[in-house]
């Protein structure tokens, strides 16, 4: 029985395609998934694989706490290189974040095969750091090769969970009707910058008959008092929902920020998308990773903006008006990386 460790952790953009490259494997595969306390796998990863825990983190804020992780991370991956051998593990899967980072030089300590996947357009720290000490790099977007030099590297695209291929029915709670249903999300956190600029024209956007699902996340204090809004009957707001691949599939419009996550899921469900990318994303990744799906015509982008500008209404009607939003939905029909579960799963089964 082959053995695989998982090692995801912190953002759905990282768990979300381990989870469904996982959810692919052959039944005779047994799963390890290394994860850390208090973050986002300890709520998305099943009981069915053994979730293991580790302490580790970034190399953040001055020289001495920079020290301190780093003999952290180093004691970390001794741990992970001993976890590899108790387990024997045959192979390594791990799809960025910190907590390849001790995975990385685990397997590499013990000699035990691992295949990274980097999601971004632009990748991720560890990935360009510690990437030329992999077998292999996946790659979600092809432009990241670019930035990995001496890596060897394959255009796989990003697993996505099966439910974004299958047509499916609103949820039960979504707003009823013949107007344009427009989909905000901003990621299980929020963006709050992002929201504003959507809640200064909601009232806009209800005259002219959209239906809107406004999902703010766990940060945005505005609706802080109900998990749920109603306050029109074309209107619904909500943190959260896990019901996102069936919200995108009946999209008319949505509006997202660009993490690799979201990105990859509005891309299969051909979503036509108004991308916002976070300004502050590390290397500004999110404006490369919005470039991508803009290049298929699946997407337009608007920068981040004082939510009293008319930038992103103007934008949406100029799509409505235009009967854009066809066109965008058949352009997403060239995107024709949807098997990357099975590339991958080759990958692996070539450095075993």
């Amino acid at each position: 029985m082959p053995r695989l460790l998982i090692a995801a952790s912190g953002t759905g953009g990282h768990i979300y395609p381990a989870l469904s490259f996982a959810d692919s494997l052959p039944k005779s595969w047994e799963i390890e998934w290394l994860g850390v306390s208090n973050r986002l796998e300890i709520e998305l990863v099943p009981k069915k694989y053994n979730l293991i825990k580790l302490k580790v983190g970034g190399l953040q804020g001055n020289i001495f706490r920079k020290m301190f992780d780093l003999c952290k991370l180093l004691f970390a991956s001794i741990r992970v290189s001993i976890l590899l051998r108790q387990k024997k593990i045959n192979v390594v899967f791990s799809t960025g974040g910190y907590i390849s980072a001790p995975s990385i030089l685990g397997a590499k300590i013990t000699g035990i095969p691992i295949l990274l996947h980097e999601s971004n357009a632009i990748p991720g720290k560890v990935t360009r750091l510690l990437g030329r000490f992999c077998d292999h790099v996946a790659l979600g977007i092809p432009s990241a090769s670019e930035y990995l030099q001496g890596c060897r590297t394959s255009f796989t695209g990003t697993p996505v969970r099966s439910d974004f291929f299958v047509d499916q029915s609103l949820p039960y709670w979504a707003p009823l009707g013949e107007g344009l249903l427009i989909v905000v999300m901003g990621g299980s956190q929020g963006a709050i910058k992002m929201n504003e600029m959507v809640r200064n024209i909601l009232p806009w956007l209800l005259e002219r008959g959209c239906r809107v699902i406004h999902l703010t996340g766990k940060n945005d204090d505005f609706y802080k008092n109900s998990d749920e809004v109603n306050t029109q009957t074309n209107l619904i707001v909500r943190q959260f929902s896990n019901e996102i691949s069936a919200l995108l599939r009946n999209a008319d419009l949505v509006i997202s920020r660009a993490g690799s996550g979201a990105i990859s899921e509005l891309m299969v469900s051909k979503a036509p998308s108004i991308l916002i990318p976070f300004p502050a994303s590390t290397d500004k990744h999110q404006e490369l990773n919005a470039a991508y799906m803009a290049s298929y015509g699946g997407a337009v982008i608007v920068n981040q903006h004082d939510p009293e500008k008319d930038i992103l209404k103007n934008t949406i009607s100029n799509l409505i008006d235009s009967n854009s939003l066809t066109e965008m939905k058949s352009n997403m029909n060239n995107y024709a990386c949807l098997n990357s579960e099975d590339k991958i799963f080759e990958i692996i089964n070539s450095i075993i």
